[in-house]
């Protein structure tokens, strides 16, 4: 092709996560002279201004809405569609099971290539839900080429049925410049150990572990303060929970913030109790922010984190074993320093989103040399 490629982007947002910051990350360092790299979202009855069309626009890059009239309105297939042809968009890369759906069906009407990046899988219990997770995942066999973000994930999606020739693993990577940019902010008090966590409030992150652990510690170590950034249908059920436990003062749900690479950068030791993850974006951002790291030993995190060389990983489940690391990160400094620096290191050598954007910067030239 002598044009420049055109690629959408398509995603059907729930906030401003790790799904939607990668989404910025690859665009900001696709090189613009090969690859026009276009936004679309969908955005349904009553949903708020969306922090990723912002933010994408930033970066003087193009930005679509597809309107919903209800969250499974299959009429936004069509008009996707009319979006690709008067665009002349030549991929449509998608991101999350709805935005699989309608992008997988758009593509085929459309006679576009498909590429599906998951993100990581829902083990969700509601039924619908459930069922509607199993349709994103089916529709994943019919796109062009599925790329995991994770080793986990790609065997996850060969079990599914997606045709081994049709799927290529890209490492996942992060801005680890929007990091460095951040300066560590002051504390009101630094004597106060601060535990943290960012991201979404959903049943596969496990939330109601940490504040177990929480409790815990804070019976035997006061002057520590847990802080939980981020939102999700779990929210509410977590902060009536933590209403319930000796600490309640100590724990504080920020919600969503726009500030939170300061916030992370006040974190004396960040951490994780999932259950399921791709490689989670937030645990990136704080090894590149020099955050000690503890968590749950699951496929994923076990990418980013080596137990006892970049972090501290406890058996799934095991809250006492995991209180220990804790500890350890928290009252043994030089120890901690050592780990951090480590797992630092490791994501800027492995995890780059420059070297991430030069990958599919490839496959998109590939998928289109014989259009």
């Amino acid at each position: 092709m002598t044009r420049k490629l055109k690629v959408l982007q398509f995603i059907c947002p729930t906030g401003f996560y790790g799904a939607e910051r990668w989404v910025l990350a690859l665009a900001k360092h696709l090189d613009p002279n090969s690859v026009t790299c276009d936004l679309a979202v969908t955005m349904e009855p009553g949903q708020k201004a969306l922090e990723l069309v912002s933010e994408y626009k930033k970066l003087n890059l193009n930005t679509y809405t597809i309107d919903m009239k209800n969250k499974f309105d299959l009429g936004a297939v069509g008009r996707l569609v009319k979006l690709i042809h008067e665009k002349k968009i030549d991929i449509i890369h998608t991101h999350g099971y709805k935005s699989d759906i309608i992008g997988v069906l758009a593509a085929k009407r459309a006679k576009i290539k498909c590429i599906v990046t998951p993100h990581g899988f829902e083990n969700a219990k509601d039924f619908k839900l459930r069922t509607f997770i199993w349709l994103g995942c089916q529709s994943m066999r019919f796109a062009h080429k599925v790329v995991p973000l994770s080793q986990q994930l790609m065997r996850d999606v060969l079990k599914m049925g997606v045709k081994p020739e049709n799927t290529l693993y890209i490492q996942n990577g992060v801005d680890l410049s929007e990091v460095e940019a951040e300066p560590v902010p002051l504390r009101a008090d630094p004597e106060c150990k601060r535990i943290g966590f960012v991201g979404q409030m959903i049943s596969r992150k496990n939330i109601r572990d940490i504040l177990d652990i929480f409790s815990e510690l804070h019976k035997k170590h006061p002057n520590t303060a847990l802080i939980l950034l981020g939102d999700g249908d779990s929210r509410q059920a977590l902060e009536i929970y933590s209403n319930t436990l000796e600490c309640k003062d100590a724990i504080e749900f920020l919600g969503f913030r726009d500030d939170r690479l300061n916030l992370l950068k006040s974190f004396d030791l960040f951490v994780m109790t999932s259950t399921l993850e791709g490689i989670p974006r937030c645990l990136m951002e704080a090894t590149a922010a020099s955050i000690p790291v503890a968590a749950y030993n699951i496929p994923g995190i076990d990418q980013l984190i080596n137990h006892e060389e970049t972090g501290l990983l406890a058996t799934l489940g095991d809250k006492e074993t995991l209180l220990g690391y804790w500890e350890k990160l928290l009252f043994e400094p030089s120890y901690a320093r050592e780990i951090a620096e480590n797992a630092k290191q490791f994501v800027y050598d492995n995890y780059s989103a420059q070297r991430m954007a030069a990958e599919y910067s490839d496959l998109f030239e590939e998928m289109t040399k014989d259009s």
